[in-house]
């Protein structure tokens, strides 16, 4: 089961942050309900600014809680402990992917400039490390995102114009 975190803050700088934290009042009720929403709609964070204070609510993505009859409890647990013993390594997949590149925002991930424009890359393109290989749009704020190693674009994960969450996993270049 995830948890939601709050942080309620004044946009002013550091000091001063500190200073009027004692006198800040915290809103508990929108808190608990911008922590209902993100479980609504699914996202994992979640930001309003009302003048210069800010609350932020973000979910822990921690390891999701298992519930399972013990019986099923009983066999996962020993498939891990046999794959020990044999010393088989686990396949790879895009989250464990040694040249996987991991969004690094949340935000819609664009593929192109803009729609009549070719791809950035496409899967079997040869990039060399700082090429853009696509961008992500967040706060109305294009960043793009660089290749940090030269190689080849082996997959594409995601489509165009798609949302995306911090941490997922864009493409792979190997």
């Amino acid at each position: 089961m995830s948890k939601a975190k709050a942080v309620q803050m004044p946009k002013e700088d550091t000091k001063e942050r500190n200073n009027d934290m004692s006198a800040m009042k915290i809103d508990h009720e929108a808190i608990k309900n911008l922590a209902g929403l993100l479980n609504e709609t699914g996202l994992t964070e979640i930001e309003v600014t009302d003048g210069d204070k800010s609350v932020r609510v973000t979910k822990n993505l921690g390891a999701p809680a298992v519930h399972a009859a013990p019986a099923l409890q009983h066999a996962t647990a020993a498939a891990p402990v046999a794959s020990v013993e044999t010393g088989k390594v686990a396949a790879l997949t895009p989250d464990n992917h040694p040249g996987v590149v991991k969004s690094p925002m949340v935000g819609t991930a664009y593929l192109q400039s803009e729609p009549s424009a070719p791809k950035f890359v496409t899967k079997g393109a040869t990039v060399k490390a700082g090429d853009t290989l696509l961008i992500i749009e967040a706060m109305k704020v294009m960043n793009p995102i660089k290749a940090e190693k030269s190689g080849t674009v082996t997959d594409i994960l995601i489509e165009d114009s798609q949302p995306v969450e911090f941490g997922q996993p864009l493409l792979i270049i190997e």
